[in-house]
């Protein structure tokens, strides 16, 4: 392990003020670009910065400067020794599968990991951490923990899996990953910060007509119409709410209601229809052919062209 205290080693950071200006804080994706020296594997963003990252990189011997969003980082790579300091601090961990690592907004650190390192990593807003905090009713919110391979099966499983299911189609992919980023957030809130949070969570489903509302705008070829914002809205809840009673309603969140929805579109197109599997996929909402093949053999098990052959 490098010792930052080397001559030619980039000095240790100091602890950032609590009042550091936002202003001087890159956002999570730049800051991670810079630092890593790489382009993600697959990176997918909202306007906040908030979003979902899968990184391959090289080992890192450099200092992580205070970023405008919480990171919240889930390791998939080989088993190794790392350490990561802030100010006085010296933090030495294990990097494996089921440990996350948690870079709170604001904070600097400095990371000595010796090996490539494949990991997917969450960029939160603050904004949305107290949203969820508020809108799931959790009491005794405070700030996020600094984490260095910290066990963590859960959370780790989640936001790997996260990145998996991003599937190249702008609708599906949105729904989800603020989905998944609510819940990630609700997660992180419960056993990642300074004092445990305490849980007041509704119950109960939609109402018929809530119901009906929703199932129509999820059937619109509207991005607009089928947020998870305009959802929650429409329906009068809080996006934490929404998504709680549309599965106690339907046993299937809004995005694997969606998903759902479009697979059997896809099917009735492939056996009713003589278009090509192109033309579906850009008729469905895909980026690609290729992207709604993997979407439909994930969920069927079979390409779209042998599903076609075989049911006809």
């Amino acid at each position: 392990m490098l010792n930052p205290s080397s001559r030619g080693q980039p000095p240790v950071p100091s602890a950032q003020p609590a009042d550091s200006a936002m202003s001087e804080r890159r956002a999570a994706d730049v800051e991670m670009a810079r630092v890593l020296g790489t382009e993600p594997t697959r990176m997918a963003l909202d306007s906040s910065g908030a979003g979902i990252a899968h990184w391959n990189h090289d080992p890192l011997h450099d200092v992580v400067e205070p970023m405008s969003h919480h990171v919240i980082m889930a390791y998939n790579g080989v088993i190794q020794r790392m350490e990561r300091r802030s100010g006085r601090s010296v933090s030495i961990g294990t990097f494996r599968p089921g440990v996350v690592i948690i870079i709170p907004e604001g904070s600097s650190s400095r990371w000595d990991i010796p090996k490539p390192v494949d990991v997917v990593q969450l960029y939160l807003p603050n904004a949305t951490l107290k949203r969820v905090a508020g809108e799931a009713g959790i009491a005794g919110a405070a700030d996020l923990l600094e984490r260095t391979a910290h066990p963590d099966p859960i959370t780790s499983r989640l936001l790997l899996s996260a990145a998996d299911a991003l599937e190249g189609n702008g609708i599906l992919d949105t729904l989800f990953r603020h989905q998944v980023t609510d819940l990630l957030a609700t997660r992180v809130l419960a056993a990642h910060t300074g004092s445990p949070a305490t849980f007041h969570p509704a119950t109960g489903g939609l109402s018929p007509k809530v119901l009906l509302r929703a199932i129509e705008r999820l059937r619109s070829d509207s991005d607009t119409d089928v947020s998870l914002a305009a959802l929650a809205s429409d329906a009068g809840l809080s996006r934490f709410h929404f998504c709680r009673a549309f599965k106690e309603s339907t046993g299937l969140s809004p995005h694997a209601w969606l998903r759902q929805h479009r697979l059997e579109q896809a099917m009735r197109m492939l056996h009713d229809t003589d278009e090509s599997v192109v033309s579906i996929a850009a008729a469905l909402g895909y980026s690609s052919q290729t992207a709604f093949a993997a979407a439909f053999r994930k969920l069927t098990g079979e390409a779209p062209s042998d599903w076609r052959r075989r049911i006809r």
